[in-house]
């Protein structure tokens, strides 16, 4: 796995963060060429998924790197992966770079840093990760909570699932064929051909959705497939913290918060379950 967007003198996080797949924080690579972020799927140029934000960290220089994706689902707070906070927390702010978040669906960074951008910042005054977070297979509990300065004007949070919906759905045949929406900043897809495999890199960045189906679900993670060879899209580096909704009785509940994936980002979405007895426990505590 390599980091996209995070400069390279801050890469030293990485043996942290590495599991049995890579997650989905982003770090450096040259220069961007124009392209959608989300494996195979769609900017939001709409703005449909406005509570879906951009995990930014700001450089003492001004400039600003999204690295992380996440969501609102309470008037000033947002929920990202455990993963995305510590990376801030121990590469990044001993250095002096600040977090903030943005619900912009376009994001310049680095250095087409612009004044626009910049004003669109919340920033973040404090944030929580799960004390049960750990890099084990079993329940990971891979969640953190971000407190805004302000809520953001004109955004609905996003709707949480109930204790133990996604296996009351399996338990009644309702996941079989489902699709869901994955949504997020990361970046695009693997090109092949010409030199070394890189991933398309947009600057400014476009929030992006997709459509991965399912695969299976256990106790901490649903399985999502993203291969485009059946039609499905999903996520990659970037789009770590970011949702996964499911429509539910004709309402979106985000059920799954993205985690990790394949190396290549063609086959499968791992993604951490909001219904499990962890996930309700910690948003429970900590969310007003």
């Amino acid at each position: 796995m390599m980091y996209r967007r995070i400069p390279a003198a801050f890469v030293g996080i990485l043996p942290l963060l590495i599991g049995c797949a890579p997650d989905r924080t982003t770090g450096p690579r040259p220069e961007p060429a124009a392209a959608n972020p989300i494996v195979f799927g769609s900017p939001d140029v709409s703005n449909t998924y406005s509570n879906v934000a951009a995990i930014i960290a700001r450089a003492p220089n001004g400039q600003v790197f999204p690295f992380c994706s996440g969501t609102l689902i309470a008037p000033n707070v947002v929920l990202t992966a455990a993963h995305c906070a510590a990376f801030f927390q121990i590469d990044l702010a001993p250095e002096g770079w600040t977090l903030y978040v943005s619900f912009r669906n376009v994001i310049a960074w680095g250095t087409q840093t612009d004044a626009p951008t910049t004003a669109s910042l919340i920033a973040v005054t404090s944030y929580v990760i799960n004390p049960t977070y750990s890099r084990g297979q079993g329940d990971v509990g891979d969640l953190a909570l971000l407190t805004l300065a302000s809520a953001p004007a004109g955004i609905t949070p996003a709707t949480l699932p109930t204790l133990g919906l996604l296996d009351e759905l399996a338990a009644q045949n309702g996941l079989k064929g489902a699709t869901f929406i994955a949504a997020g900043y990361g970046v695009k897809d693997r090109v092949v051909g010409g030199g070394p495999p890189f991933f398309d890199d947009a600057n400014p960045v476009t929030r992006g959705f997709a459509f991965p189906s399912f695969m299976s679900l256990n106790k901490g993670y649903l399985r999502l497939s993203q291969n485009p060879s059946t039609g499905d899209s999903g996520t990659c580096y970037g789009d770590s913290g970011g949702p996964n909704f499911l429509s539910v009785d004709g309402q979106l509940v985000l059920v799954a918060v993205t985690i990790i994936g394949d190396n290549v980002c063609r086959a499968t979405n791992v993604v951490y379950r909001l219904d499990n007895p962890t996930a309700q426990e910690f948003l429970a505590a900590y969310v007003p």
